[in-house]
């Protein structure tokens, strides 16, 4: 079994990354130190990790802000703090972003991956005792029909400059262990959700929105399907194929929870009347005194460009080879993810009034 001193974790402020931190600290085995490296884009957010910070202090975790296409920069990180892991999570990843303004995802996705491999390869020269983790999407196999599934062997097939550059960096990650050995696993995972999820993406949109009486806007006719991965189950499975996986293999992670959008937005609207009803809602006796429940704020939208109909992973090898399985359902995950959002008002709102929305005007209001 692996078990690193000094994992770098990249993009650790973000969604899974910040909720991975977590992972790590809360699990009594892990006893080494995290070096969270983070740009602070708009969705890097310091505040998933004040508990953190605070709780587990000087010594164990460190925050560099940080370009990971930054090269120098990444080689005197690894010899700072004596690195011997990677995870690699930074990246940009929000397809409609990706289709509006595809460079930085090319930077990012693909350099910034080419800067950390090389920056392992230089400061590793050669050892085996140390990973390079990397954390890719079921996006770059393209899209499936009603039925089938992704493999790890399934060819890739990408459909957006987001699953575009995230493949590209994935073969770069698998040519480094062809070509120079360097000790790498490669994970796929499908649609993550829970605590700390950017306000962008399909669930905490929906959530937020519905909480501000605002609508809630589903592409084409809603029937576009996601298999839905609760982020800690996300986080399980990586710490297994860091620990126990095969270098140089790659592993499919998957929440078998298959739900078409419609289908996830009408049960967001149910389990938040639940948690939330309308007639305690301040923010909706205020904006729309008249609406009678959340679905009223469904409305469908112009479908994006090259929008992948049905995404579904088969994650058998992690099951059969780690021992790993998805312990959470998604009708628990989700009330567990709503409830948390009713828990943390401020912290949306901290997002939403920030550099986010600085960029939501400049892009699209007026789209």
């Amino acid at each position: 079994m692996f078990l690193p001193n000094n994992i770098m974790v990249t993009g650790g402020a973000g969604f899974i990354g910040s909720n991975f931190i977590h992972y790590l600290f809360n699990n009594p085995d892990f006893q080494g130190r995290v070096i969270n490296v983070d740009s602070l884009t708009y969705a890097g957010n310091l505040e998933n990790l004040t508990e953190i910070a605070a709780s587990v202090g000087e010594k164990r975790y460190f925050f560099e802000k940080a370009d990971i296409c930054d090269g120098e920069l990444m080689e005197a990180l690894f010899k700072k703090y004596e690195v011997d892991a990677v995870i690699h999570f930074a990246a940009e990843s929000h397809v409609d972003r990706s289709i509006y303004g595809p460079q930085e995802f090319i930077r990012t996705n693909i350099m910034g991956t080419f800067a950390l491999l090389e920056a392992s390869r230089k400061s590793w020269a050669g050892r085996k005792d140390v990973l390079f983790h990397y954390v890719s999407t079921d996006e770059v196999y393209g899209s499936l029909g009603e039925t089938g599934y992704f493999y790890e062997d399934t060819s890739f097939d990408p459909r957006s400059p987001y699953s575009a550059s995230k493949a590209s960096a994935e073969h770069l990650v698998k040519s480094y262990f062809h070509t120079y050995g360097l000790p790498v696993t490669v994970s796929n995972c499908s649609n993550n959700y829970g605590p700390y999820h950017f306000p962008e993406k399909l669930i905490p949109l929906m959530v937020a929105n519905a909480m501000e009486a605002k609508p809630l806007p589903i592409y084409g006719d809603g029937k576009n399907v996601r298999d839905w991965l609760y982020v800690e189950d996300h986080c399980t499975a990586i710490s297994a194929i860091v620990n126990r996986g095969v270098r140089g293999e790659v592993y499919n992670i998957g929440g078998e929870s298959e739900k078409n959008n419609l289908e996830v937005v009408h049960t967001i609207c149910e389990v938040l009347e639940e948690l939330y009803p309308l007639k305690d809602n301040p923010v909706v006796k205020e904006v729309s005194p008249g609406l009678g429940a959340y679905e009223e704020l469904v409305t469908f939208v112009k479908d994006r460009p090259g929008h992948d109909r049905r995404y579904a992973v088969n994650c058998d090898k992690i099951k059969k080879e780690l021992g790993w399985s998805p312990g959470t359902d998604f009708p628990s995950g989700l009330r567990k993810t709503i409830q948390w959002y009713i828990d943390n008002p401020g912290w949306v709102e901290n997002i939403r009034s920030g550099e986010y929305k600085k960029w939501l005007e400049k892009n699209y209001d007026s789209r």
